[in-house]
């Protein structure tokens, strides 16, 4: 039986009744903000700030994909106001926060990347620490009716699969996008990342319409 927070979440998914102008502006501050970057030609933030961004979409995609095949909810919900909501967890709004969330992870990296704070690697310890401050962020959310959980093991009670598949990948893939030493390699990565995401998107929501 599908909860009702995901029956409310899955009618407003790509239902352009909704949209509200103040879309336009918060799309060209993600642009003004990446422009910043790539006019100070910080091409490995500009870079990172996507791939963070395109971890983001990889995860909107199965957790669609786990209310598609479970009939009962995903992961995480959207199901309150929104300009536009892209997929059952991904609203306009939460897109461009994660696009703007990439490029603030990889702008206060330390510029040493060996750098060991508390004896542990800065990387790792920053996406650790920044993975729990999002995850108190989701909580708070989740209080207010804004994100809603229905699964146990994914819920208020026991955030450790929110923080470690939800938030922690997203940082280590940034970080080590920001730190090849070449700026293919880090051009490939991202575009396999996007390559992934567009075909995933392409058959799972435009041919099979799953999600």
């Amino acid at each position: 039986m599908i909860a009702a927070s995901a029956a409310q979440a899955q009618a407003l998914v790509r239902n352009s009744a909704h949209f509200q102008w103040y879309v336009i502006p918060l799309l060209l501050m993600v642009l003004y903000a990446y422009g910043e970057q790539a006019a100070a030609k910080r091409w490995n933030v500009v870079l990172a700030g996507i791939a963070f961004w395109l971890m983001d979409w990889i995860n909107e995609i199965w957790n669609g994909l786990l209310f598609h095949f479970s009939g009962f909810a995903p992961a995480w919900g959207t199901p309150g106001s929104s300009a536009y909501v892209m997929l059952i967890g991904l609203n306009i709004e939460i897109c461009f926060m994660f696009a703007m969330m990439g490029l603030f992870a990889a702008r206060t990296l330390p510029a040493d990347r060996h750098l060991r704070i508390l004896g542990v690697n800065n990387r790792w310890l920053l996406a650790g620490a920044n993975s729990v401050l999002c995850v108190f962020v989701e909580l708070w959310l989740n209080s207010i009716g804004a994100l809603t959980w229905e699964w146990r093991g994914w819920n208020a009670g026991a955030p450790y699969l929110v923080w470690l598949v939800g938030y922690v990948p997203f940082f280590v893939v940034a970080y080590w996008v920001h730190d090849m030493p070449q700026r293919s390699r880090q051009i490939g990565v991202v575009a396999g990342l996007a390559g992934l995401v567009g075909a995933a998107l392409l058959l799972f929501a435009g041919v099979l319409k799953w999600i």
